[in-house]
């Protein structure tokens, strides 16, 4: 009986650190929130000086690929290739035309910003609730996971701000069907797709994380990123002409690159196979790419 009274105790510990973590973690994403929301405006703000930076010429990623473009064309007329991101004209104006949008977005934006600078000590609260029933070869591990993700998801969303949304934002804007047509950009349209791609971005980056999960329950093994790297290819430059709907392969290679890069970044992190099993998954291959008509 006290054996029983013993665990239902200690089960009933475990309810109340939940508790306190999740009332941290509530409680600095509410602080960061309220951080973000005071200096989100004015022309020294968060909004015009982050988040409407793409929107003009002189944004860092638009004035690196000039200096780019005028060094290639220095070396050889020929490596002129790169669209014009010299033209100082580049400008989107956002308009709204709702009552209370701008209100709304300040609040969600708040919210969304203060949710990645709160990332860290949120992952930091779920290691410190789990760690307590691990054992120290899997702290270990996991301790990893937990670094890696973290990192990995902050490189993700810096690729997403500074090289595939500016990238798509400059190519959407400037294209042009008719040319009776202003081109004008919604405050809801820019902030839905400015915050897509930057967390898509996030959670793609993620993907040598989630092979190697996938590995250590047995689910995934090295052998099928051989078997379907073809695949993969096509399937990354489907997916990168869909993120950047561009004319021009530099701008596709952008995006392009960095995923592929992921995709044999998970493969390292996947265990090897068996060398029976490798053996039999490279012997299937050649049967059916030598199979008869």
């Amino acid at each position: 009986m006290a054996e029983l009274e013993q665990e239902e105790m200690s089960f009933w510990d475990h309810l109340e650190a939940l508790r306190w973590t999740l009332f941290r973690s509530f409680l600095a994403l509410f602080v960061f929130a309220i951080v973000t929301f005071a200096f989100m405006r004015g022309p020294d703000g968060i909004f015009h000086r982050v988040i409407e930076a793409p929107c003009y010429s002189d944004f860092i990623f638009y004035r690196w690929l000039c200096d780019l473009n005028q060094w290639l064309v220095n070396v050889s007329p020929w490596f002129d290739v790169l669209p014009d991101f010299c033209n100082d004209s580049f400008h989107v104006d956002i308009f709204n035309i709702k009552l209370a949008s701008q209100f709304f977005t300040h609040m969600t934006t708040s919210f969304w910003l203060a949710l990645v600078l709160t990332f860290p000590y949120l992952m930091w609260e779920i290691w410190k609730f789990i760690s307590p029933a691990l054992y120290e070869n899997e702290k270990k591990n996991v301790r990893w996971v937990f670094l890696l993700g973290t990192i990995m998801f902050f490189v993700g969303c810096a690729v997403g701000y500074f090289m595939v949304f500016p990238m798509t934002l400059r190519f959407l804007a400037t294209y042009e069907l008719s040319a009776n047509i202003k081109e004008q950009v919604s405050l809801d349209s820019y902030m839905d797709n400015f915050l897509m791609l930057i967390f898509v971005m996030g959670i793609v980056f993620e993907m040598p994380l989630v092979s190697w999960l996938l590995s250590k329950i047995g689910l995934l093994k090295r052998s099928f990123f051989h078997k379907y790297r073809r695949h993969a290819i096509v399937g990354l430059l489907v997916a990168a002409a869909f993120i950047t709907p561009s004319s021009d392969p530099f701008t596709l290679s952008i995006v392009f690159f960095p995923l592929y890069g992921l995709f044999e970044l998970s493969a390292l992190f996947v265990k090897k196979d068996p060398p029976e099993e490798e053996d039999s998954d490279d012997e299937d291959e050649e049967s059916t790419e030598i199979a008869p008509a």
